[in-house]
């Protein structure tokens, strides 16, 4: 792990030197020389070091008062893996902002939301982010403004709106303010634009989503068309396809993988989304994960190596709604992939709410818990345990007993889902794994993993692989992945 990276000088200057992508993300320089603050992998000639100052985030260089870069685009870096790794208080708070809740609810909401005080979220995040929640929610505004302004033709006025700002004046100011532009010459800036999208498809955007390489797409979209439900996921002419629910309204995602980046395309019901939408989608691929880190870890392991190896820069498929995948779980009890999304695609049917998709065949959301809580247990074709854990879960959703989302604490929820009826081990780790985000979950019990674990001479009991495992932490979790591909099942190839 690379907590605090840009307190180490020494390192953070021979990052720059070698021009090392890896960090991207991790750390921003700010050359004092020129007011701007570029990314580590910055094309241009690095500065002396004697002028290079470094701080954690773009939203601490701009509070500062240093101008993005105009040839590496800092701002367009991954996010930081750091985010995504933690569960504590300044973790939660950074995955909350990156969905957007400062623009919606303010700052007194996000700190309700993480359970402290307004005053003790803002001092946390300026002790270890350098910029207050505030000035990372306008740097995110920043940047989605940026990609409104060069990937679309949005009047301004719109883009000010759909990126979160309350006023084009404020808009205005604050382009000028991070990157030295006025909105009209940053989009005059952009040497092939794009014609505009048919009429058929309004509210549609071609984006780019960048990842720290390597990045294997195999099991990542393998895994999310293989366990796809009916009429709210499928893979489609090379993408992965489904329907988002958002704070404003739904949108339609399609996913592919490509050799340098994630090709993008939304299409929003209230462009005020964008934010959120890329924000989840980013998080569904595990795009802000460090690679290099994970691997290396695994390396020392000689039986993981070769598995690492072969196919470096495993991400864990993760998802877009957390309660979902909670809800899919438990539908996926003791039960194949196939079962499993037969039993989500008739609850979908039944009770989600309808989309219209003209570019494929997705037709629903999926429901949310106060619909399904709502389903009469009789209806439901499985055993009258899973049944039972089914109501629980839901009915725990749906009153707000149960939260499920990117501030949840990790520990709290395990123990919360462990208290369920019909919820064990397995069933909390994978939701720890794919909807929570924790990289260190594991999964002991699950017969694939057993079945890897056997034919690559690994322990093959819960106890004795659980202990075998503590060398790969905190990375269990994409340990998990590398054995779950040892396997010839569908989730573990990139669909044709």
């Amino acid at each position: 792990m690379r907590n605090g990276m840009y307190t180490d000088r020494e390192r953070c200057v021979r990052a720059v030197q070698s021009k090392d992508a890896r960090f991207d993300g991790w750390f921003f320089t700010a050359v004092l020389t020129t007011g701007i603050y570029c990314r580590p992998s910055c094309p241009a000639v690095p500065p002396k070091p004697e002028n290079m100052v470094f701080q954690p985030s773009a939203a601490a260089c701009q509070q500062a008062g240093f101008r993005a870069c105009k040839r590496c685009r800092p701002d367009t870096s991954p996010g930081s893996p750091e985010w995504n790794q933690r569960a504590d208080l300044v973790a939660r708070a950074m995955r909350l902002i990156a969905d957007g809740v400062v623009d919606r609810d303010g700052v007194p909401g996000l700190a309700a939301r993480l359970g402290y005080s307004s005053r003790q979220v803002e001092r946390q995040l300026l002790a270890e982010v350098g910029a207050g929640p505030l000035a990372l929610a306008r740097a995110q505004r920043a940047r989605t403004a940026r990609l409104l302004v060069e990937t679309t033709e949005l009047p301004m006025a719109d883009v000010a709106f759909a990126a979160g700002f309350s006023s084009v004046r404020t808009f205005n100011d604050t382009v000028r303010e991070v990157f030295a532009l006025s909105p009209s010459a940053l989009r005059a800036r952009v040497p092939h634009r794009t014609p505009p999208l048919p009429a058929a498809t309004p509210g549609t955007l071609a984006l780019r989503l960048p990842f720290r390489a390597p990045l294997n797409p195999d099991n990542l979209f393998g895994h999310l068309a293989a366990t796809g439900v009916p009429g709210v996921e499928e893979w489609r002419d090379g993408a992965f396809r489904r329907t988002l629910r958002l704070p404003y309204g739904h949108g339609v995602v399609a996913l592919t993988p490509n050799p340098d980046h994630i090709g993008c395309r939304l299409t929003l019901s209230d462009l005020r989304d964008l934010t959120v939408a890329i924000s989840r989608c980013r998080r569904m691929l595990d795009l802000d994960a460090d690679p290099v880190a994970v691997d290396d870890q695994l390396r020392t392991d000689p039986v993981l190596a070769p598995l690492v190896d072969k196919a470096p820069g495993r991400r864990v498929p993760r998802t877009v709604d957390e309660a979902e995948f909670a809800v899919r779980a438990v539908l996926g009890q003791q039960v194949s992939t196939a079962a499993a999304r037969t039993h989500a695609a008739r609850l979908v049917t039944a009770h989600g709410d309808p989309v219209d998709d003209p570019e494929g065949g997705l037709t629903h959301l999926f429901p949310t818990p106060e619909a399904l809580a709502a389903v009469d247990p009789d209806s439901l074709a499985m055993p009258r345990t899973r049944r039972a854990t089914f109501t629980h879960l839901v009915g725990q959703l749906a009153d707000r007993k149960l939260q499920l989302g990117v501030e949840s604490d990790w520990s709290q929820v395990r123990e919360q889902l462990l208290a369920l009826p019909g919820f064990g081990p397995w069933t909390v780790d994978v939701i720890a794994m794919r909807a929570l985000g924790d990289p260190d979950a594991f999964l002991p019990t699950d017969l694939g993993i057993r079945r890897a674990a056997k034919e690559l001479g690994l322990p093959s009991t819960p106890a004795a692989l659980t202990a075998r495992a503590a060398a790969w932490r905190p990375w269990r979790a994409y340990a998990v992945q590398y054995l779950w591909a040892t396997d010839s099942h569908p989730v573990n190839f990139l669909p044709v």
